[in-house]
């Protein structure tokens, strides 16, 4: 069976005024809209769509976001006509049933997903910031280190810095400095335990 296509909301008229005709009407359109009747549709749509659409509007604010709830509401009575009751209600209030369901299903649809970008940007944030922590400590503990190497003897920085920062074994530095390679361990030895001291680790 063909969907068709519904009028555009701004050609609409209001529902007639009185409730008992207007009931009456909208049942029978609803009869020939569940056994596939278009013109019953068209007619269904032209009397109740400002009704659902202001309903939407109430809900969703959004005007783009009301239309496209309105146009989905009335796919659902397209699909939906054989199921309306009437000793559950009047046409007009299963159709703002519908109406309504529809439109706090887009808002919570909306907020989800607001929901999950909102948590997303706060996991990046997090990760940023722990990044930038991370960056930030290690400058501060290379600042401490420059600062307490500063406390070493000239003969101890010299040691240490050749065996840390240079990479260069005890024998290297030894040959480097010409000393004694126990002599180099003596002193790399006492600068760390300086070091150590200097910079607060046990």
């Amino acid at each position: 069976m063909e969907t068709p296509k519904a009028p555009n909301t701004e050609a609409v008229a209001a529902v007639t005024d009185s409730p008992a005709d207007s009931s009456h009407q909208l049942a029978v359109l609803l009869e020939g809209i569940a056994r596939g009747d278009q013109a019953s549709f068209a007619e269904f749509y032209r009397l109740t769509s400002r009704r659902v659409f202001g309903m939407a509007r109430r809900v969703l604010i959004d005007p783009e976001l009301s239309e496209d709830t309105t146009q989905e509401v009335f796919l659902q009575v397209w699909q939906n006509a054989a199921k309306f009751d009437s000793s559950a209600g009047s046409p007009l209030s299963w159709l703002m049933t519908i109406s309504h369901r529809r439109a706090v299903d887009r808002v919570r649809s909306a907020q989800s997903s607001s929901d999950r970008e909102a948590k997303y940007g706060a996991s990046s944030q997090d990760i940023e910031h722990d990044s930038v922590s991370d960056e930030v400590s290690s400058r501060l503990e290379a600042e401490a280190v420059v600062r307490c190497l500063e406390t070493l003897t000239e003969t101890q920085q010299e040691s240490v810095r050749l065996a840390y920062y240079g990479g260069l074994t005890y024998r290297e530095v030894a040959e480097r400095l010409n000393a004694a390679v126990p002599t180099i361990k003596s002193r790399i030895r006492d600068g760390l335990i300086r070091l150590k001291t200097c910079l607060g680790v046990s």
